[in-house]
C-alpha cells in the first residue's frame, strides 16, 4: 500500500480507500469481510456515506480490534435512524444520527467529521444558522471529532467554506469525465475552476478525499461513458491520485472480490493505469449529452442544471444517495418553464426541455 500524509496532521492515509455505498448489497456478513480483507492489506480510510444502514455495522464488525489502525469519515448530516439514508441540515436530527451511527461502528470517536453534501449556498446558510457547524466545532474542542471536512460537487460552495478556514479535508468527485475539457468546460464548474480549487487544498494543506472515480460506473462502459469509450476502474484511480490535493480515492466495494480487485491497482504496470488516451477525445464524443457544464446558466427559473442532470444520471446508475440529494434541491426539473434558455446556449446540443421532463417523471417530483 502507498500512504500519503494529512497536511493538517500526522496521518498517513492509504491512497485506495474504501466507499460503501453499496457495502451491505450482499449482506452484512459480506460487509464485514471485504472491511476486514482492506485492512489486512493495508487500507486505513473508510467513508461512511453509505446508501445504506447496514454498511455501519458491516464496518464495525469488520474493524473490530483495528480501530486504532482506521480513519473513518463520519458524515454530519447523513441521517439513518430510519433505515434508511436521508439528508439532513437539522440539528437534531444530525445529533441523533451520529449517536446511531457511533453505536453502530463501536467507536466512541470520528477521525474526520465531514459536513454532509453541501451544493447549494442555501444548504450552507442553513447548515451554519441551523447549529450544525457550532455542533462539530464543540466535537472538535471535546476531541471526538479529530478533523472537520467537507463533501460537496460545487467549487463555489467549496471555496466558500474554505475561506472559513475550519477544513483539514475535502471529499470531492474527480475523474476524467468531470473534469476533461477541449472545446468545452466539463461538470460542475469549468475545468478551469475545478483544477484550481484542487490547487487551493494543496496551497492550503487541505487534503482531498476522492468520490465519484467511476462517475457511478458510468465511465466503464461504453454505452454510458460521455467519451464514447470505456475507461478502465485503474486508469481513473491514477486520473485521480495525479491531482493536486488528493490524498485517497474511494471506490465503492460490496465484496471482498471488490477489494481485490481494487488492490489489483497497487500492482498494476505503468500501462494499465495509463490514461493519456483522453487527450485525444473531442467534443463530438459528447454531443447530445450533458456533460454538467453549465454554460446554461443562469436558467430563468433558478434551475441548477448542471447539478440536476448529474443526479438524474448517477441516480439512474443506482447511486442512492445522488437520488435523495436531488429531492433536497431547492429548484428541480419540475419547475422547468420550458422556454428554451438553456437549449440555446448548450454547446453540445442537450435536448434540455425533454430531458428535463423525463428527470421530472422519475424522480416524481
Amino acid at each position: 500500500m502507498e500512504y500519503r500524509k494529512l497536511p493538517h496532521g500526522r496521518e498517513e492515509i492509504s491512497v485506495i480507500g474504501l466507499g460503501t455505498s453499496s457495502l451491505a448489497a450482499n449482506g452484512e456478513k459480506a460487509g464485514a469481510q471485504a472491511v476486514a480483507y482492506a485492512l489486512e492489506n493495508g487500507v486505513n480510510y473508510i467513508d461512511m456515506a453509505s446508501g445504506e444502514a447496514g454498511a455501519f455495522p458491516a464496518v464495525g464488525e469488520g474493524m473490530a480490534g483495528s480501530r486504532k489502525k482506521v480513519y473513518l469519515q463520519v458524515h454530519f448530516g447523513a441521517d439513518y435512524t430510519t433505515g434508511k439514508y436521508g439528508w439532513t441540515t437539522k440539528l437534531e436530527d444530525i445529533k441523533r444520527s451520529i449517536h446511531w451511527q457511533l453505536e453502530q461502528l463501536k467507536t466512541d470517536y470520528i477521525d474526520f467529521g465531514f459536513i454532509h453534501c453541501i451544493d447549494e449556498l442555501v444548504d450552507w446558510k442553513s447548515y451554519v444558522e441551523g447549529g450544525a457547524l457550532a455542533y462539530i466545532k464543540t466535537l472538535k474542542e471535546q476531541g471526538v471529532v479529530r478533523h472537520v471536512g467537507l463533501s460537496t460537487h460545487t467549487p463555489e460552495v467549496a471555496g466558500l467554506v474554505l475561506d472559513t478556514g475550519i477544513l483539514d479535508m475535502l471529499m470531492f468527485s474527480i475523474n476524467p469525465g468531470y473534469d476533461f475539457e477541449r472545446g468545452g468546460e466539463f461538470a460542475i464548474g469549468s475545468a478551469g475552476q475545478r483544477l484550481e480549487l484542487y490547487r487551493r487544498c494543496e496551497r492550503e494543506g487541505v487534503g482531498i478525499s476522492v468520490m465519484k472515480s467511476f462517475s457511478g460506473g458510468q465511465l466503464l462502459a461504453e454505452k454510458t461513458s460521455p467519451f464514447g469509450r470505456p475507461l478502465t476502474r485503474y486508469q481513473c484511480i491514477q486520473y485521480a491520485l495525479d491531482k493536486p490535493g488528493v490524498l485517497t480515492v474511494l471506490p465503492g466495494v460490496r465484496s471482498k472480490e471488490d477489494v481485490q480487485e481494487i488492490l489489483g491497482f497497487l500492482k498494476a504496470p505503468p500501462q494499465e493505469r495509463d490514461y493519456s488516451m483522453i487527450a485525444g477525445f473531442t467534443p463530438a464524443n459528447v454531443d447530445g449529452t450533458c456533460v454538467y457544464c453549465n454554460h446554461c446558466q443562469p436558467c430563468p427559473a433558478g434551475i441548477d442544471v448542471g447539478l440536476v442532470n448529474k443526479y438524474y444520471d448517477l441516480a439512474k446508475a443506482g447511486d442512492i444517495l445522488a437520488a435523495a440529494h436531488y429531492r433536497s434541491l431547492e429548484k428541480t426539473a419540475s419547475c422547468c418553464l420550458h422556454c428554451g434558455h438553456c437549449e440555446s446556449r448548450c454547446p453540445f446540443h442537450v435536448k434540455q426541455e425533454t430531458r428535463m421532463g423525463e428527470i421530472a417523471q422519475y424522480f416524481g417530483k
